[in-house]
């Protein structure tokens, strides 16, 4: 390979394009450690920084310097259970098969229900995307092309595509409208719900809607709250009601199964519900 062939930095926080004989001990800065979430907060386990805002954690600069490396990072290795040993196997009859409770399973398969979206929604959605027309014009707005640095990637979630002229503003952006999502183990696109349990992969996963790119950086603020909710019963129907103000129906998700409800609600541009119930009695119709 020659020494002026460009390639790609697989580091954790680098991900810049480099060349071999410019390649010094210095010139990479990484995370030589794994992704850590927990209760909302993400952070790098090689260092102290953390956010509760997923694009400031993807910003945070690398704690470690090295030499850059195209090399793609090795998968997880999956954990084996290892057999016990003979004298702590505890042997006998076989048990009894537990009798099947005609409760269902909480964790049996959610099925997404659909918005409809009425009409106070829509007149408050409205009226709000009229307010906030000029700031979103600013805000979208890529400024002048001589201002753009050449290599300058698509601030866009999830699009791979880097500046290399006024030709590239004629090229297609595939990116994520929605927000990331971790849930209990899996990472996703609240846009699209293609769920991993690996951070990698999240990260690989295309776009879901095409559209402009952006090149320049619009700051973005996402805030998990809590709404206040309420429910009642009439006859046999179950109502449950969240007051969230101008709520996205877009990026709007119930799933519900015949025992739970899993609720995940975007409401005035940046601000996040997320609630799972599980129900008292059984719901007999989806």
């Amino acid at each position: 390979m020659s020494t002026t062939t460009e390639l790609q930095c697989y580091r954790k926080g680098c991900g810049k394009a480099y060349i071999c004989a410019e390649n010094a001990a210095d010139s990479c800065r990484y995370h030589p450690g794994v992704p850590v979430f927990h209760d909302a907060l993400k952070s790098w386990s090689c260092c102290e920084k953390k956010s509760t805002d997923f694009s400031v954690f993807l910003d945070m600069p690398g704690c470690t310097y090295g030499f850059h490396s195209n090399e793609k990072p090795a998968p997880a290795p999956k954990v084996q259970s290892q057999p016990l040993p003979d004298e702590l196997v505890i042997k006998g009859p076989p048990p009894k098969p537990v009798e099947r409770s005609a409760r269902p399973d909480v964790n049996e398969a959610l099925t997404t229900l659909a918005n409809t979206i009425g009409a106070t929604l829509k007149r408050a959605l409205e009226q709000r995307l009229a307010n906030l027309s000029v700031q979103e014009m600013k805000s979208t707005n890529n400024g002048p092309d001589s201002e753009i640095e050449i290599g300058t990637a698509c601030k866009n979630k999830s699009c791979q595509v880097r500046y290399e002229g006024t030709s590239s503003n004629e090229t297609e952006c595939l990116y994520h409208p929605g927000v990331p999502v971790f849930h209990e183990g899996l990472k996703y696109w609240s846009c699209c719900q293609r769920k991993t349990t690996e951070f990698d992969k999240f990260l690989e996963q295309q776009g879901c809607e095409t559209g402009k790119h952006n090149w320049v950086a619009v700051k973005e603020t996402v805030q998990r709250n809590n709404c206040r909710m309420d429910w009642h019963q009439t006859g046999s129907n179950v109502t449950i009601s969240v007051f969230a103000k101008c709520a996205d129906p877009t990026k709007t998700i119930v799933k519900v199964n015949q025992v739970s409800v899993d609720i995940f609600i975007v409401y005035e541009d940046d601000k996040i519900y997320s609630q799972w119930l599980e129900l008292n009695g059984v719901s007999s119709t989806l």
